[in-house]
């Protein structure tokens, strides 16, 4: 870049006396002139270059930088123009008539003019390095955000297994003594579920095929111990399947519904899980209803709900929505409402499979 930037510099300078100095013709000792003035600042700014750094001024403050910078410059203008003039009246020996343009009694005025010209240089070169260190922190600032992101979205996932557990491990409790067979059943649709909470640890996102996999192995343990009290449906649209969303996100809003709605009532409930593509913006659009009242806790929602709300928020931001409510549509029925964007406006679409 410095090369280009001082033959740019040297070309101006023979430009500029053509158009301006009529009685001068351009002959090769004019350009053998400007070609010795090019190399001349071309190593001058070189040396200021190497100075700047082994001496640690691109850490300096403005105040302690500029003192070192008038006198740098004006040490360097005043060297390089001495160079140039040794290298004018002992190589290149121009004629009488250009003698004024080669020093004598304009030195000082091309000493000025050098010194303007490396001010020039200098502010460009320390304007490009703090650009350059603006940049690098907005990259070293992001990926500090992201990988403190990926921590949290880790914690949160690594809290799905105790919390899925216990929850488990209390529901087969019940049952040993009283139906050792159903408790049997109930261990292998749990030991199911642990796998793939496992296989699926640090993966992002799966698809919504993937995801009601899980579901149907949690419907049918809990189908064991509920029994007719449980009655469910499933609506999903096939081109819905494809589309991706935080793992066990669907299972636990389908768990929240069970406890907290079926499982408390005497005669049980309705569950309906429906899952669409939008088709305005190609978002998935998911609804979970239960039978029941909704009774909230103000700042104490459960660990389920708080996982899948704080995971949404790390993945996709304001770019995704959920809503647990009372139905508007239906009395006596829970609401729980999630809509994620589209896979092209997903920030985390890639799925990062730990398999």
């Amino acid at each position: 870049m410095q090369v280009a930037g001082w033959a740019l510099y040297g070309a101006l300078g023979l430009l500029l006396i053509h158009l301006f100095a009529f009685a001068v013709a351009i002959t090769w000792h004019l350009v053998a002139i400007q070609v010795a003035m090019v190399a001349v600042l071309l190593l001058t700014s070189h040396g200021l270059r190497t100075l700047f750094g082994r001496r640690g001024w691109r850490r300096l403050g403005l105040g302690g930088l500029l003192w070192r910078l008038a006198l740098a410059n004006g040490a360097a203008a005043l060297g390089s123009q001495l160079v140039l003039g040794a290298l004018i009246a002992l190589v290149i020996r121009p004629p009488a008539s250009l003698g004024g343009l080669a020093g004598g009694s304009q030195f000082v005025g091309y000493v000025l003019q050098t010194y303007f010209v490396l001010w020039l240089w200098t502010a460009c070169y320390f304007g490009l390095h703090y650009l350059d260190r603006y940049k690098q922190a907005e990259v070293d600032r992001w990926k500090l955000a992201a990988a403190a992101r990926e921590a949290e979205l880790r914690t949160l996932q690594a809290q799905l297994n105790p919390h899925f557990l216990f929850n488990g491990l209390n529901n087969i409790r019940a049952l040993v003594m009283e139906d050792p067979a159903r408790a049997r059943a109930m261990m292998t649709h749990l030991a199911e579920l642990l796998r793939y909470t496992m296989q699926r640890n640090g993966t992002a996102q799966v698809p919504l095929a993937t995801e009601l996999e899980i579901v149907d192995n949690y419907l049918q343990l809990e189908a064991l111990q509920l029994e007719e009290r449980l009655r469910y449906s499933l609506d999903v649209a096939p081109d819905a399947l494809p589309l991706l969303l935080p793992p066990m996100t669907l299972q636990l809003l389908v768990e929240n519904a069970i406890k907290h709605g079926l499982a408390p009532r005497p005669a049980g409930g309705l569950l309906s899980l429906s899952a669409r593509r939008a088709p305005a913006d190609g978002s998935l659009c998911i609804a979970v209803r239960n039978t029941g009242v909704y009774q909230p806790r103000p700042g104490h929602p459960g660990v389920g709900v708080r996982n899948v709300q704080e995971r949404l928020h790390l993945l996709f931001g304001p770019a995704a929505a959920f809503a647990i409510g009372p139905d508007p549509l239906l009395p006596d029925t829970v609401l729980a409402e999630l809509r994620l964007p589209a896979p092209a406006l997903q920030p985390l679409a890639d799925e990062r499979s730990a398999d």
